[in-house]
């Protein structure tokens, strides 16, 4: 395994300075560090000096009820106690916890590719993992939406937006957006990038990843303590492989397994990214930041189902019933969220975007469309949000990774949720289904044939909203499709 770390706050593309130009960023937003005179600099140092940092901790396939505070906070019984996350479940007590919070997609790169854009997956184009003929061709009844795996270097990323009010910005971690200029984190608006390449939670060095990248975020706070920072903190866990410390494995052994969580080395895992988490929040702490940073956690989609239980919620990663895509999120804004406090109100990783750009009173980017709302009047507690509904657009495949969930698998799809209702449209045969979530938590119950105007209406939006951002639907068939075929069984590995 290799780990590259890179810098480019005495780099500037031309190219990617020219069109931030024409997007409508001032030259200010272009000054780089070291190329300016002093008066110039204690200026800009004076006036961004109150500005509120950022720190965006991002987990990879952690489950909705993977943290301790999720059972207080849902009321769906009592707390999970296998997993252990105190520090986790600390800075939720000091924030808002948000209890229908939902990723774009229900796996990485497409909700990575939303959170950085500030868009639904149909205006950038990636929707997925790799390809998006994923599985067995003769299972594929339609031929899927082609999907992009780099995000289009014409989108403003929030590291870019941020720029232009005096941000330094650290990418630690996952980026999964493009591994060539010009689609790198260092080619979209971050200074500093952390990256690991190859796979697993050890490198090469006998280090456990999860750690190393946090001494990455904490020598970043460190350097950048007395001017405003954007810190991007992608950890890779929990996401496969599952690999963990020998020593917290044997403690997760001789506990007694709860709420189909029982997988001691997964456990083990979410414990070191506690800690991390936990490091990280010391961090601020210790260099007087607390009450000028805002801190995100969240997770890109929902659990790993070989490894954790979303119950009650219905399905795991790679599906559009919540159990994909309902994830923790909780934020702790100092002096104006409240604290201690939770949010039923559905929101989406969309809304990051705007929400980070109001509370550092900056606007957004010219030209470029953000499809989120801030969430600010829902983290002071003053108000609701003014949109009608939260969309998803999944027009692709993947396998089942699962033997417990054959025959089933991710067809092409789309979804939308419009306060307590959520309407799932499947376009192999168009079939629609219809939850009432306030009631159904689990969604066992589909409601389309007793709610037919309901199905109408929503079934409406979805497709009005498709065609506003463009949304292609894929109906062509696929030649190689055998109705008859069933998926042939993984080879388990040696």
């Amino acid at each position: 395994m290799v780990i590259e770390v890179t810098s480019r706050t005495e780099r500037v593309d031309m190219k990617r300075r020219d069109f931030l130009k024409a997007a409508g960023f001032g030259a200010a937003s272009l000054a780089m560090p070291g190329r300016r005179g002093r008066a110039e600099r204690i200026e800009a140092e004076t006036v961004t000096e109150k500005k509120p940092n950022f720190v965006f901790i991002i987990i990879d396939d952690l489950g909705w009820r993977d943290v301790g505070y999720m059972g207080r906070a849902s009321a769906l019984g009592e707390p999970r106690s296998y997993y252990e996350t105190p520090n986790i479940d600390k800075l939720a007590s000091q924030g808002v916890v948000f209890t229908s919070a939902y990723s774009n997609a229900p796996n990485c790169a497409p909700t990575r590719a939303c959170l950085m854009s500030g868009q639904y997956t149909p205006r950038h184009g990636v929707y997925t993992v790799g390809t998006s003929e994923r599985g067995q061709a003769k299972l594929r009844k339609l031929i899927p939406t082609a999907n992009k795996t780099t995000l289009d270097s014409k989108a403003v990323t929030i590291a870019e937006a941020l720029k232009q009010g005096g941000y330094t910005s650290a990418c630690i971690g996952k980026w999964h957006l493009g591994t060539k200029e010009p689609f790198r984190p260092e080619d979209r608006g971050f200074d500093v990038v952390f990256q690991r390449r190859g796979r697993g939670h050890f490198t090469a060095e006998g280090e456990y990843l999860t750690d190393r990248l946090t001494d990455e975020a904490i020598k970043f706070i460190e350097a950048n303590k007395s001017r405003p920072f954007f810190l991007y903190l992608a950890h890779h866990a929990v996401h496969t492989p599952i690999q963990a410390k020998q020593e917290l494995i044997d403690k997760y052994k001789k506990k007694k397994p709860s709420g189909g969580h029982n997988n001691p080395v997964y456990a083990a895992m979410i414990e070191s990214m506690d800690q991390s988490v936990g490091r990280v929040i010391d961090k601020l702490d210790e260099a007087g930041l607390r009450e000028n940073t805002v801190v995100f956690f969240f997770s890109d989609n929902g659990g790993y189902g070989n490894a954790t239980s979303m119950e009650p919620l219905r399905g795991s990663k790679g599906m559009l019933y919540d159990g994909g895509i309902r994830v923790p999120l909780t934020i702790r804004w100092p002096g104006a969220a409240r604290g201690n406090s939770v949010c039923d109100v559905p929101v989406i990783g969309v809304d990051f975007y705007p929400t980070i750009l109001e509370i550092a009173d900056m606007p957004q980017p010219a030209g470029h469309v953000l499809d989120g709302v801030s969430i600010v009047p829902l983290l002071r507690g003053k108000g609701s949000l003014q949109r009608e509904a939260i969309f998803w657009h999944f027009p692709v495949y993947l396998e089942p990774y699962n033997e417990k969930q054959r025959p089933w698998r991710t067809t092409p799809a789309g979804a939308v949720r419009q306060q307590d209702f959520k309407l799932i449209e499947f376009f192999e045969d168009g079939r629609l289904e219809l939850y009432n979530l306030k009631d159904d938590i689990g969604e066992k119950n589909n409601l389309a044939a007793k709610m037919p105007d309901k199905v109408k209406e929503l079934h409406k939006l979805l497709v009005d909203w498709r065609k506003s951002v463009g949304a292609p639907v894929p109906t062509e068939r696929n030649p190689k499709y055998d109705p008859t075929a069933k998926p042939a069984k993984k080879k388990k590995r040696k």
